[in-house]
């Protein structure tokens, strides 16, 4: 069992960060804000995925006008979660003039690095906060070492070039970070904002730079932390970077929102972040989202595709039929499904989980036998074995979860 380490309750909405609530997982839109139509559809997308918040672009008076409206249709639609404005360079002017920006969304994402240069810096990030305590809005300060405050640096480094055993650019560069984000917070706290409606991100590119950042955070304050990587990359890259960081964070106990912040391929699915985020969640055992699918790899023993094909039938299946099992069925979310190449493993793997099939390996008699909670109970053969597998997984669920409410 990890033990979590205690941290400020903050309410977003509907959805609470920290307080010894389960960890949050969040998204971003890649739409442009101002076209209502395609950031409300993005915004569904990602919600239906499991983003339980939804960060939006509010860069330009457009993306500020449109936010109310993109409320408006969600709430329509019935889908209430929580939007977060991010804010960049002019997010004080943007929510002076567009005060029903402001009132639309759930919490405000704050920059210190870029709110304002010199000595406009505090005033203007002044002006936000005064904007968040006066509509009940929490915020996130998110520092980005991409865009650190670079006069926070200069004297940081300036300070460590007069010791008599100075650190490396990198571990001030990390300590820099650590304090802009605990400086901007306080500074918070004393223009009204409370403790408890602040969260603090800082993101970084590099695993090992995530973790020492992270885990200096932790042992200063009691803040919520959002967990995650910038520009993690592409593909298989940015899915292992992000569950490397994120992974070793979580296990020390440190993280009370997480978000996978891929890049899609060209015209690719936003939502495959929200898939990879609730994946670390639930095979390190912190959440459930949906049932597991338990499968071999495949050897010298497998080799037909047919076992991977069922494989990833199944998961395909599971992840079509979530949304109604999770409104209708209680704690489906925690069943396991194996589905096994071979007679090496399958048997017993399939005895493992709730429901499994071992498919026959090369050689073997060409008959499926499936197993529910331990026990044998059909053998399948045909043309049809994945169709009729899908039923009887049907079939488990109605009879092994009871239905929400009663």
């Amino acid at each position: 069992m990890i033990s979590r380490r205690t941290a400020r309750g903050v309410k977003v909405g509907s959805v609470q960060i920290g307080g010894g609530a389960p960890i949050v997982v969040q998204s971003m839109t890649n739409t442009d804000t101002a076209d209502v139509e395609a950031t409300v559809a993005q915004v569904i997308s990602l919600a239906r995925a499991g983003s339980e918040i939804v960060r939006i672009t509010v860069n330009n008076e457009e993306a500020a006008s449109a936010v109310p409206r993109i409320r408006e249709q969600l709430d329509a639609r019935g889908i209430h979660t929580p939007l977060v404005g991010d804010f960049h360079f002019n997010g004080h002017r943007l929510l002076k003039a567009h005060p029903e920006c402001a009132e639309a969304l759930a919490k405000l994402r704050i920059n210190p690095g870029n709110v304002g240069r010199g000595s406009k810096r505090d005033p203007q990030f002044a002006e936000m906060i005064e904007v968040a305590c006066r509509y009940g809005k929490p915020v996130r300060i998110g520092v980005n070492w991409g865009s650190l405050d670079q006069d926070l640096l200069t004297r940081l480094m300036d300070e460590n070039s007069r010791q008599a055993q100075p650190l490396s650019a990198l571990e001030v560069m990390r300590e820099a970070i650590v304090q802009s984000a605990l400086e901007s917070a306080a500074r918070a706290e004393t223009l009204g904002m409370a403790g408890d409606r602040i969260v603090i991100s800082a993101k970084v590119s590099g695993v090992q730079d995530l973790i020492a950042v992270y885990r200096k955070l932790a042992a200063r304050c009691d803040y919520p932390l959002h967990l995650g990587l910038t520009e993690a990359g592409m593909g298989s890259k940015g899915i292992v970077a992000s569950t490397a960081g994120i992974g070793v964070l979580l296990q020390d106990g440190i993280g009370d929102t997480i978000r996978v912040s891929l890049t899609p391929e060209p015209g690719g699915d936003r939502t495959q972040e929200v898939i990879v985020a609730q994946e670390i969640l639930q095979t390190m055992g912190l959440r459930s989202f949906t049932p597991m699918v338990v499968a071999c790899p495949g050897c010298g023993r497998t080799t037909s595709t047919y076992f991977q094909e069922l494989a990833q039938k199944i998961q395909s299946h599971i992840r079509h039929r979530m949304p109604e099992w999770r409104k209708t069925r209680v704690g489906v979310e925690e069943m396991t499904v194996a589905v096994m190449g071979c007679v090496v493993n399958g048997p017993g793997e399939s005895k493992h989980a709730n429901i499994g099939i071992s498919l026959p390996g090369t050689g073997e008699v060409p008959v499926a036998p499936v197993y529910e909670d331990g026990e044998k109970t059909v053998t399948l053969k045909g043309q049809r074995i994945a169709e009729e597998f899908q039923d009887l997984v049907e079939r488990y669920i109605e009879r092994s979860y009871r239905p929400r409410g009663a």
